[in-house]
């Protein structure tokens, strides 16, 4: 565990900016709050928020955010109240601090939700601040790296699953590639052992052997590179157990056979360089056909940016290579906390943070669709798809999913502009709505007044915000069309036998035919059988007479009243006045 002056200089080594007056006194504050609790290791419990708070320091964050990791614990697990934290730290802390403690409240009743519950309450939690996630994930990934210390496997097992589900997606999403290997990897070692060790024990068989092969096309890629002018770093990197498996089962093929194991990274000053090293591989090698990708001029959808390619290369290695500039590297390591920059001060700017605008749809959708698998759905959409981009006619940037449609490129722009939609045209001919778009269409949506979005359109649509605006603009509609329904009142006087079941008979027949029973009284009681006067909600008149001649065809005897208020208060006045 590091002391404070080491997280102090940690911190200092990036950020200018820091007052380590106020980082000191967050340790400190944390020691003393956390002095009589032990992990499940039995180490001190101070361990863990400085072991978390290393991790964001890793990640090159703010003060604010590495005060947040040491005291992320203090209000959920000691005596220190909200009141306390901002009173010592400031309101900016003591919010981030609540924010985290409210996850791990969720988390607490993660067992009784649904998968789609526990997201819609994560990012709720955290859409007010990306930093709480990002605190957040740190937590986990230590909690993650400290697994085995918890006795109960069934809680073990929970929290991989969890992690799997939720946090390795939302790191990925952020951009944070590093720690979503991490996490898939530590979740997959308790998930499916047997598999996990299978991979590792293949894969240390010619561990050495590797390595020797990587060091050798290394420096043949090095020196080919400097042949041409061209100075990069290159890394090597193995993939992950977790990754291994994943190709193992989408590929369907084995161990043996996968030969792509080994990566290498190449990085260098500029964009214009990144192709040129693509062109050098791909005239000194062979490239491996369908393994080109260039996610820079198409960046993925959690803004990642690099070249990547594969080629049969030095002593016919199949070899996987990705190209990028030392901006796009740091992205890839750091995801959203590159942002934090500490050119002017230690705050990241607004429009920095404009592409995780994704976190203000899936709140929107939240507040508006009551249903959490729905959201889900969103939710995954979200995350987990590569991006086209499309221009409306005046030239904007629409960003889709792959494979999206015009109906998705209208929501996109306005939720009214889908609703309205009518036809469209691509590049300047009419196309079919349901026409898949590629990068670089002109799209121009064409509305009527008179359209109106179609239930079919959902299983053409790709993005969840067209999907749920389709969804919401029906249940809208049938709320109004049930509120604007024209509703009759009507009363049957049905002579019911004394016999047990008889009037749940009518009344299961009345509520089949969907009508609704507003009143009911006894107007006669005899020995064989009893008189009631049953007051009727009419929704369909059709219903209502299918109602009546069902009755009759069981042989109940009735008749229709109408106005029956008006009949019961004229015939008080008759008997009254035959009394009389």
């Amino acid at each position: 565990m590091i002391d404070q002056k080491d997280l102090i200089k940690k911190v200092k080594n990036y950020n200018k900016f820091l007052n380590p007056e106020t980082l000191s006194k967050a340790y400190l504050f944390a020691v003393n709050a956390h002095k009589d609790q032990k992990r499940d290791s039995g180490d001190p419990y101070m361990i863990h928020p400085v072991a978390v708070a290393g991790i964001l320091c890793d990640l090159k964050l703010d003060s604010a955010t590495i005060a947040t990791g040491l005291l992320h614990d203090t209000i959920e697990d000691t005596k220190a109240t909200y009141d306390v934290v901002e009173k010592e730290f400031g309101k900016e802390v003591a919010d981030l601090v609540e924010g985290v403690t409210k996850i791990s409240k969720l988390e607490d009743k993660a067992v009784k939700n649904s998968k789609a519950e526990n997201i819609r309450k994560l990012i709720l939690a955290t859409s007010k601040d990306i930093r709480v996630l990002l605190v957040k994930i740190a937590d986990r990934l230590h909690n993650m790296r400290t697994l085995n210390f918890i006795s109960d496997d069934a809680r073990r097992k929970r929290i991989a699953k969890e992690t799997m589900e939720i946090y390795a997606p939302l790191s990925d999403r952020m951009g944070m590639n590093h720690i979503r290997d991490e996490l898939e990897d530590l979740s997959f070692q308790k998930l499916n052992p047997e598999a996990r060790n299978l991979i590792v024990e293949k894969l240390s068989i010619n561990k050495e052997n590797r390595n020797v092969v990587f060091k050798k096309i290394s420096k043949t890629f090095t020196e080919i590179l400097h042949v041409n002018g061209v100075n990069a770093k290159i890394v090597g990197r193995e993939k992950t157990p977790f990754s291994i498996w994943r190709k193992i089962q989408s590929r369907r093929v084995s161990l043996e056979q996968l030969t792509d194991i080994m990566g290498f990274r190449v990085i260098v000053d500029s964009v214009d360089t990144c192709y040129k090293v693509l062109g050098i591989f791909h005239s000194n090698w062979s490239s491996i056909p369908g393994r080109f990708k260039d996610y820079i001029s198409t960046p993925k959808i959690n803004n990642y940016r690099s070249l990547h390619t594969a080629i049969i290369g030095p002593n016919k290695e199949r070899v996987e290579i990705q190209i990028r500039t030392n901006e796009m590297h740091e992205f890839a390591e750091r995801g959203i906390a590159s942002h934090w920059i500490y050119k002017s001060s230690e705050k990241v700017s607004k429009i920095a943070l404009k592409e995780y605008s994704w976190l203000r749809d899936l709140v929107e959708i939240m507040e508006k669709d009551t249903n959490p698998e729905h959201f889900l759905e969103y939710t995954k959409l979200q995350m987990f798809q590569d991006n086209v981009f499309c221009f409306t006619p005046r030239g904007e940037v629409i960003k889709l999913p792959r494979n999206a449609t015009p109906i998705d490129f209208a929501y996109s722009v306005h939720t009214k502009l889908g609703d309205t939609l009518a036809s469209c045209q691509i590049n300047g001919r009419g196309s079919p709505i349901q026409t898949i778009l590629n990068n670089g269409d002109l799209v121009k949506i064409i509305v009527s007044k008179n359209s109106y979005p179609s239930l079919e359109w959902i299983s053409y649509a790709k993005t969840g915000k067209a999907r749920a605006s389709i969804r919401r603009f029906w249940q809208n509609k049938k709320n109004i069309k049930q509120s604007t329904e024209k509703k009759y009142i009507s009363s049957l006087c049905i002579k019911i036998p004394n016999i047990p079941g008889k009037l749940g008979e009518v009344s299961s027949l009345i509520g089949f035919h969907e009508n609704n029973i507003i009143n009911m009284e006894i107007v006669e009681k005899r020995s064989d059988y009893l008189e009631f006067i049953f007051d009727i909600q009419v929704r369909d008149l059709k219903n209502y007479k299918n109602l009546i001649s069902e009755l009759k065809i069981k042989d109940y005897k009735l008749k229709i009243i109408r106005h029956r208020k008006k009949d019961a208060f004229l015939q008080r006045i008759i008997k009254n006045f035959k009394r009389n």
